[in-house]
């Protein structure tokens, strides 16, 4: 997540517990936040502070400020704040068992379920205009496509928006650029891929790393994009094959992101 008025990128080690601030203007990343457990996700604040999907707890500037009750056996994982400065998270199970997450709502008065049951949640991000909320399950094997009702924060109209063939790897993290295309990043998948606004192919771009996780928009001109990748599950030979497995990558790829939307909550 970028962080604009820093200048500096945060980045989430989830199974240590960590937010790490990167600052691209020193190649310098130092832990921010660290907590017991696992950290899925990290969101801006309009007041500057940082929102982090901490195990089953939303956790502000250190404060618990939403939790999920009854949830044992799953922990958050992907999340972003809508135009409203609602923040959208999901969760899965630790085992990653079918069916054991669901998509939540978080305004800042609790926790509300949206949609239930996944299995792996992850991307999500909205459309220019902001009709539309892209989502992925990651074991669904695509990207799906929501009408968006920023007034009520409503979700309808569940359909495919781009199906992506298994041995490419699974769907993971994604973010929506200016020009309204969507990037995937492929676990599994050794890439990035861009989808145009109709749901077509129009790009790959190769990575030297199979586990690639998330992506976001940063750099002065939003045109920077930093990518995510993992080390986690793979054997000794596959981590000497791959030595940059779990880096932060950056490339310009010719088109600039968005401002990321800050928790209004």
């Amino acid at each position: 997540m970028w962080d604009e008025r820093n200048g500096c990128l945060y980045v989430v080690d989830i199974t240590q517990g960590d937010v790490l601030r990167f600052d691209p203007a020193t190649g310098d990343a130092t832990t921010v936040v660290h907590v017991d457990g696992t950290v899925g996700a990290v969101a801006l604040t309009a007041e500057g502070g940082l929102l982090l999907g901490a195990g089953t707890q939303l956790v502000l500037d250190g404060s618990v400020v939403a939790a999920i009750g009854d949830a044992e056996g799953v922990r958050f994982n992907d999340g972003a704040v809508d135009a409203a400065g609602r923040f959208w998270i999901g969760t899965m199970a630790l085992e990653e068992s079918p069916g054991g997450g669901t998509l939540y709502q978080s305004d800042g008065h609790g926790m509300t379920p949206m949609l239930a049951p996944v299995s792996i949640s992850n991307g999500i991000d909205w459309s220019l205009d902001g009709t539309q909320m892209y989502y992925v399950d990651s074991t669904a094997q695509r990207i799906d496509v929501f009408a968006f009702d920023v007034t009520t924060g409503s979700i309808s109209d569940r359909r495919a928006f781009a199906e992506i063939d298994p041995v490419d790897g699974a769907p993971d993290g994604l973010t929506v650029d200016a020009e309204g295309h969507v990037w995937l990043a492929l676990w599994d998948g050794w890439a990035l891929r861009r989808y145009r606004p109709d749901g077509t192919l129009e790009r790959v771009v190769d990575l030297p790393v199979s586990r690639v996780t998330s992506c976001a928009f940063g750099g002065d001109d939003l045109g920077d994009l930093y990518v995510t990748s993992a080390s986690k599950g793979l054997s000794d030979a596959e981590l000497r094959a791959q030595p940059h497995a779990g880096a932060l990558f950056v490339f310009r790829p010719g088109v600039a992101g968005r401002p990321a939307n800050r928790y209004a909550g």
